[in-house]
């Protein structure tokens, strides 16, 4: 618990705190001032430390989750949020509140100077409760930066999987990387929906870029195929390399019913062949 005299202290010294924290923040020489101005630097700290103030008027240095926290514990979780989603660096989010406790910890060695007794209970007490704090601001930050992971992989999911019209009623689908649960979600989804929109009747899923072929990548493949099967279309996967078929046999998988070809061009070929075309040079 601190006490009266120590909140009004820190009160009273409520400038001196500032600006020795806002120095600490603005020299350091990590600071990203392409991300975040000065002014709106010290607009942030400011607003801060006055809910801090506030906050330990109570006398609860150590419980966090009581309500006079709560709006502390709110402003810190949207700081965090925001400087995980602007490229902060973890180091970075974390000195914002570390750099606050040594600030208060300068101010207390200043005016209890010749009570060590006190000095040493004061700064245990606020450091265990800017130390809490500080965990909020990491517990946030990873928590925006996974948010941030998961859109961009999304993002990436939707990139790299294009549904290219190569011919009239035909439709390509070039798979890169590994195939998961997610991304197989999104490439049926895709597939079917170009499917539907292009009244097309072959599509070729071709597998050149995916490193290999396990169990899990097979049944994938061959849910895709059904989808596929299901709206109409023919379904033909292309880019077999020889090590795959090793796999694929070694492995024991069933794609017994689906039509397999080494490359896109053979698969074109059978697509043509299944139309009735035929592609020949001109003379």
């Amino acid at each position: 618990m601190a006490t009266n005299s120590t909140t009004s202290l820190l009160i009273k010294r409520r400038k001196d705190i500032f600006q020795i924290w806002v120095d600490h923040q603005v020299e350091d020489p990590a600071l990203r001032d392409d991300l975040m101005s000065n002014d709106e630097l010290r607009n942030q700290s400011e607003e801060f430390l006055d809910l801090f103030l506030q906050a330990i008027k109570s006398g609860n240095l150590e419980d966090i989750s009581r309500t006079e926290y709560q709006p502390i514990v709110d402003l810190l979780t949207g700081i965090s949020l925001s400087r995980a989603h602007s490229g902060f660096t973890p180091r970075e989010t974390a000195l914002y509140v570390l750099s606050l406790k040594k600030a208060v910890i300068r101010v207390l060695q200043e005016e209890l100077e010749n009570d060590p007794a006190s000095l040493v209970n004061e700064i245990l007490n606020i450091s265990n409760l800017l130390d809490s704090l500080s965990l909020v601001t990491f517990e946030t930050y990873i928590q925006g930066r996974e948010e941030v992971i998961l859109r961009q992989t999304s993002e990436m999911n939707e990139i790299s999987t294009p549904v290219i019209r190569v011919w009239e009623g035909v439709l390509a689908l070039p798979i890169i990387g590994t195939l998961d649960s997610e991304r197989t979600q999104i490439v049926m989804e895709n597939l079917l929906q170009e499917i539907v929109e292009t009244e097309s009747n072959i599509a070729i899923l071709d597998i050149s870029g995916v490193p290999a072929v396990d169990t899990l990548v097979a049944q994938h493949l061959i849910k895709t195929v059904d989808a596929t099967r299901l709206m109409g279309a023919e379904c033909i996967i292309s880019g077999i390399r020889p090590e795959i078929a090793q796999t694929i046999v070694h492995l024991g998988i069933n794609l017994e019913g689906v039509q397999t070809k080494a490359t896109l061009a053979s698969a074109l070929k059978y697509a043509f062949s299944k139309m009735n075309m035929v592609v020949t040079k001109r003379k």
